[in-house]
């Protein structure tokens, strides 16, 4: 007997998730790229066993990503963060097989400790693809990666690679193609110093989406990696994981209010926190019909609203609603904002069975208090 899950709860579809793999392993061998799962975006290591066949590794943002990616996923696992503490770095570099450095500052403080590791520094190229200043990379004043070349070429002997993230939610090759042009034209003479062996460009490209030109991508990635005789690494995040995953929540009330209103079971600002940081709506499937309703969180926040969708009849109290596209910046930020009762984890198995993962319970939330 198949047992019911109380909603709300995150559905990942490996079926999906594989398709996505496969993509990514098409890549991997067309264009001689390695590929690291971004943990920032999505790490729920319950589905490691799928990725971790097709991707080379990870790469993490903070000590603890850095532990989890060599834990649970194995491969290469790289080090990333804006700033490492002097109580972190041992037990980075004691986890990680390449560190990358934001600054030439961060870089000579743990030059010491970090002098037997394979190292790298972050470049900013001042060129991004994002439409958000907020997740701009390249915005006036960012602390994100070095920006001066000269600046750079007097650590040279300190590091034999580089990671240049400057592209967000870019679905347009023409764009990452320009874009890679600028980062060869003003960091060329740092990419030709024959100490670098190793260049990674990032997440935030999405290939695994429909239509997007993947053969030229592949051809474009290797002609970078042979101009500059390197191994270039990708770090796709939501490109790993886009369409994957649903978010299942069930309608607790309906009301009019100038418009029809349909409140669920979850929250936006508690289980998709990334859509109200960059005021964006939830996506629903199916979204058609002639009845319209506002969907609502059930938190007190009075802008928790996951959008406006359409049904073909009248939702009623008890109603199933699936949000999809839910996987990325959704369960690394979920959080327990007025105590709204957290998603469980589920995973639909390749053979269509579905497995509960991790209930939430009230232990859980006195836990992350105090």
């Amino acid at each position: 007997m198949t047992r019911v899950i109380k909603t709300p709860y995150y559905l990942i579809d490996k079926a999906k998730l594989l398709r996505n793999m496969e993509k990514i392993a098409y890549v991997r061998e067309h264009s001689g790229a390695k590929a690291l799962l971004a943990l920032k975006c999505f790490a729920t290591w319950s589905v490691f066993d799928l990725m971790s066949q097709y991707m080379d590794g990870t790469t993490s943002s903070s000590l603890n990503e850095v532990k989890l990616g060599k834990q649970k996923f194995g491969g290469e696992t790289h080090a990333y963060s804006v700033a490492y503490a002097d109580h972190e770095i041992e037990e980075v570099l004691a986890h990680s097989d390449k560190i990358i450095f934001n600054t030439i500052g961060q870089l000579e403080r743990f030059e010491t400790a970090s002098a037997s590791h394979v190292r790298g520094l972050r470049l900013n190229p001042g060129v991004s693809s994002s439409e958000f200043i907020i997740a701009d990379p390249s915005r006036p004043f960012s602390r994100l990666g070095e920006w001066d070349a000269d600046k750079v070429l007097r650590v040279m002997d300190k590091i034999s690679g580089f990671m240049i993230h400057n592209n967000c939610e870019n679905s347009d090759f023409e764009l990452f193609d320009r874009m890679l042009g600028e980062i060869e034209h003003k960091f060329g003479g740092l990419l030709e110093q024959p100490q670098i062996t190793w260049v990674s460009l990032g997440g935030g490209i999405h290939f695994t989406g429909e239509g997007y030109p993947v053969d030229r991508f592949c051809a474009r990635l290797r002609a970078f990696s042979e101009r500059f005789g390197v191994q270039v690494y990708l770090e796709p995040g939501e490109a790993s994981i886009t369409m994957s995953t649903s978010l299942e929540v069930t309608v607790l009330d309906t009301l009019f209010n100038g418009k029809q209103l349909a409140i669920v079971d979850s929250s936006i600002e508690a289980h998709m926190l990334d859509l109200l940081i960059y005021r964006e709506s939830a996506k629903m499937a199916p979204n058609e019909g002639e009845h319209q309703y506002m969907v609502c969180g059930k938190s007190c926040l009075a802008g928790d609203i996951f959008g406006e969708f359409n049904f073909d009849r009248p939702l009623q109290v008890g109603d199933r609603l699936s949000f999809i596209d839910a996987a990325g910046y959704t369960m690394v930020k979920k959080n327990w904002f007025n105590g709204v009762q957290m998603p469980a984890i589920a995973v639909r198995e390749l053979d269509g069975s579905v497995n509960l993962v991790r209930e939430f319970t009230f232990d859980d939330f006195v836990d992350s208090l105090s």
